[in-house]
């Protein structure tokens, strides 16, 4: 059994459609879908951003 982790860089305003795209083109099977989220401090307060996403995907040998 083999492992392939696929890094997604990501915005707030493409994360849907690039991850659903992503995801139909694979051909194994994903395990495990892990946002990178990061700590932000702005004016209004504390909030979180993600820049990219990591997919686990199982290959079938």
């Amino acid at each position: 059994m083999k492992y392939k982790v696929h890094r997604i860089d990501v915005r707030a305003n493409n994360m849907q459609e690039k991850l659903e795209q992503f995801l139909n083109d694979l051909e194994g099977e994903v395990v495990s879908i892990l946002p990178n989220v990061r700590p932000t401090f702005q004016l209004m307060g504390a909030t979180a951003k993600i820049d990219y996403i990591l997919v686990v995907e199982k290959k079938e040998t």
